[in-house]
C-alpha cells in the first residue's frame, strides 16, 4: 500500500475515532490513580497505542515522550515521531499538575499550538492506570477523547497486551478505538486494540 493511501486512511480514523471515543453522556470522567510518584515517571515512554488525534496523523512509527522534571508542579514534555517519510518531528511543551492530591492530573501545554499555548488550564492529561514497576501506564483526557498506552519498552509480551486490553476496557474505553503503533522491536501493524 503506497503512503499517500496510508496516510488518507489514517486521516480518516482520526477523525471518526476522535468522533466516537468519547465516553457516553453517564460516564464518570476518567479516574487518575490514587497516588503518582512523579519521579519515578520521568524519561522516556513508547507509545504502544493511542486514540488517533489529529496532532499525529504526520508519525508512521516511533512516537514517544520524555518527561523530565522542572520543578514541584512543572514537567518538560518532548514528543517525536517519526513522518511516514523517515524523517523525524516533534514538539516541546509542559505539563503543569492540577491536582496536588494525586499529582496524576495534568494541564499539557505547547506554545504556538492554537487552543494549547497557555501554561494554565483544565485537566487534559489524566493518569490513569500506572503498573506497580511503572513498566506501562494508560493516559488520556477527563472525556476520554484521548488515549495513550505508554511503555518503557517499545515492545510488549502477548499476556502484556492483554493486560492492556483489559485495563483500556475497565477505564471506560472502547478498546477497538485505540490503533496499535509501530514501534522498531515491536509491533510493525497498525490494527484496533480489541484485535491484539
Amino acid at each position: 500500500m503506497n503512503k499517500p493511501i496510508v496516510q488518507a486512511a489514517v486521516g480518516l480514523v482520526v477523525l471518526a475515532g476522535t468522533a466516537l471515543v468519547a465516553a457516553p453522556a453517564a460516564a464518570a470522567p476518567l479516574a487518575p490513580v490514587p497516588s503518582l510518584d512523579v519521579q519515578r515517571y520521568m524519561g522516556r515512554w513508547h507509545q504502544l497505542a493511542a486514540v488517533p488525534q489529529p496532532f499525529s496523523v504526520n508519525c508512521a512509527r516511533d512516537t514517544h515522550a520524555t518527561y523530565s522534571l522542572l520543578d514541584g508542579q512543572n514537567v518538560r514534555v518532548e514528543n517525536r515521531c517519526t513522518t511516514w517519510t523517515g524523517g523525524s518531528t516533534g514538539v516541546v511543551g509542559n505539563a503543569r499538575v492540577n491536582d496536588p492530591a494525586t499529582m496524576a492530573q495534568l494541564h499539557v501545554s505547547f506554545p504556538g499550538v492554537s487552543t494549547q499555548d497557555s501554561p494554565d488550564g483544565p485537566t487534559n492529561y489524566v493518569v490513569s492506570h500506572i503498573s506497580d514497576d511503572y513498566s506501562w501506564a494508560l493516559v488520556g483526557d477527563p472525556g476520554r477523547f484521548s488515549g495513550f498506552v505508554l511503555s518503557r519498552s517499545a515492545s510488549a509480551s502477548a499476556e502484556r497486551w492483554r493486560e492492556i486490553r483489559a485495563v483500556v476496557e475497565s477505564r471506560g474505553y472502547n478498546s477497538c478505538l485505540l490503533l496499535t503503533s509501530p514501534t522498531t522491536g515491536g509491533r510493525e501493524d497498525i490494527r484496533p486494540l480489541c484485535t491484539v
